[in-house]
């Protein structure tokens, strides 16, 4: 009989890490870290909220991913809806995704959930919220409908990360606050 494995989540430091993922030099794929940027400057989050820019740095983010009870995945997602449309999965439909429609990035994406599984460090829950692309090819900045559509992703990151249980606050003066400039996102102003 096979069973699945239970998630393990005594002890884990991070009770909900939202990792944005993508490219920022390929147009729309960068919306993922364009979402954490704006979380970072305009949200106070609780104490075991973890934000955090990914990239397309995959299985890198192993040990952030086994250390968090809770995970959202925020990135481009390729479906047949219009550019633009907010989309939001969990469960199994995570791991379907991550193979199928993610953007040039994915195989990583699809390694680190494997990776997690395959060593019992799974979060109990990982979500993947996202909008549909307009355009990924080499360039520095999202189309207009994906920009346009960007707050109402930060909006559905907020929301979720409330359903988990966590705060997070609007600051509009947390702009000002002092940020080391630790990834390439904030030279392009996200």
């Amino acid at each position: 009989m096979i069973t699945a494995s239970v998630p393990d989540t005594e002890g884990k430091t991070i009770g909900v890490l939202v990792l944005g993922l993508g490219n920022v030099l390929l147009g729309d794929d960068g919306l993922g870290a364009a979402a954490v940027t704006r979380l970072e400057r305009e949200y106070r989050v609780a104490p075991r909220v973890h934000l955090e820019d990914g990239g397309t740095l995959g299985l890198s983010l192993l040990g952030l991913l086994t250390e968090s009870e809770h995970v959202i995945l925020v990135d481009a997602i390729q479906t047949d809806s219009p550019p633009g449309t907010l989309v939001r999965l969990d469960g199994s439909d995570v791991s379907d995704a991550v193979r199928d429609r993610l953007s040039p990035h994915q195989v990583g994406v699809t390694d680190l959930l494997d990776a997690a599984r395959l060593i019992d460090s799974y979060p109990a829950t990982v979500t993947l919220l996202g909008l549909v692309p307009d355009r990924i090819d080499l360039a520095v900045a999202r189309s207009s409908i994906v920009d346009d559509r960007l707050d109402e992703l930060v909006a559905a990151v907020v929301r979720e990360v409330q359903r988990l249980g966590y705060r997070m606050v609007r600051d509009p003066k947390s702009a000002d606050r002092h940020r080391p400039i630790h990834n390439l996102t904030r030279h392009f102003g996200m």
